[in-house]
């Protein structure tokens, strides 16, 4: 068991790592070859120090590197995140902001004339997919994530709204600086990242699944003692086929969670049927995963 045990954490810091060097990779690609090119801003911390290179090319006798204030924009995010969070979660970050900032400077920016539209599809497209695939590895990749974070914490309620004013700021700043019609494709490569990103990072949407079974206290079991999740029992069910007696259980789960249930379902009961629709809101007692 301590072999297993020290396994699955040389596992767990691999795969963090490499999914911290993906995002990396990713956000320097978008900005260097698409974002910088086109003259658009990202979303959040990113596109706050794209906006501050912009305003020292133009105001300032000296630049400030977007990749060097990337990082720093980030300090006491780290700070926030390592005090109200939790300190691997903030390591982990910390690698991939590092390494997203090294990355930026390593891959050097194209000197091309694309389309806008072009660079706003593809930016938004490759960024997403490396936060997204980030953050299904368990780890941020920084910025307003730890602040959205905090507030889920702190109140239980969604920081979209947030999330919006700070795009709104990035927008109406990329209208000033480059012009309405570049801040339009602003708009679009963050619309696109931020739908690549839950298309690729699905971890906790919230699903239901319904099990219609002759053998409930089984399935019961296994997913109490495995995922800890609240059960609702509905006796007195009958198959219309057989007319047989069922027992229909409704639980509700996140999406990484699919596979333990069919799996238990499948052990406990092969003949048990089961649906799994997604959910918009849970509202009332849910254990969410934690952050660590």
């Amino acid at each position: 068991m301590d072999q297993l045990d020290k396994f699955n954490r040389k596992y767990n810091f691999v795969s963090k790592i490499s999914a911290a060097l993906v995002y990396s990779i990713s956000v320097a690609i978008a900005l260097n070859f698409f974002w910088t090119p086109g003259h658009m801003y990202s979303s959040g911390v990113t596109g706050f120090a794209q906006l501050i290179n912009s305003i020292s090319q133009r105001f300032l006798p000296f630049e400030i590197s977007t990749s060097f204030m990337y990082f720093a924009l980030n300090i006491p995010l780290f700070i926030l995140g390592w005090t109200k969070i939790g300190h691997k979660f903030t390591f982990f970050t910390a690698v991939a902001v590092l390494l997203g900032s090294i990355m930026m400077n390593i891959i050097q920016p194209l000197n091309v004339h694309w389309d806008p539209l072009l660079c706003a599809i593809f930016g938004g497209t490759i960024n997403g997919f490396g936060t997204g695939f980030a953050l299904k590895n368990g780890i941020s990749t920084g910025g307003i994530d730890i602040i959205g974070i905090v507030i889920r914490k702190k109140t239980g309620t969604s920081y979209g709204k947030f999330n919006i004013l700070i795009n709104l700021i990035i927008i109406a700043a990329a209208g000033f600086v480059f012009g309405w019609t570049r801040a339009l494709y602003s708009a679009l490569t963050i619309f696109i990242n931020g739908r690549v990103i839950d298309s690729v990072y699905t971890q906790h949407n919230k699903m239901q699944v319904m099990i219609i079974t002759d053998n409930p206290h089984s399935i019961i079991d296994g997913i109490q003692n495995k995922m800890h999740r609240g059960i609702t029992i509905l006796h007195d069910a009958e198959g219309a086929y057989g007319h047989t007696e069922k027992t229909v259980l409704i639980t509700i789960i996140d999406r990484y969670d699919m596979y333990d249930i069919r799996r238990i379902v499948a052990k406990s009961d092969p003949y048990a049927f089961m649906s799994v629709c997604e959910v918009e809101k849970v509202y009332g007692r849910f254990k969410e995963q934690t952050i660590v």
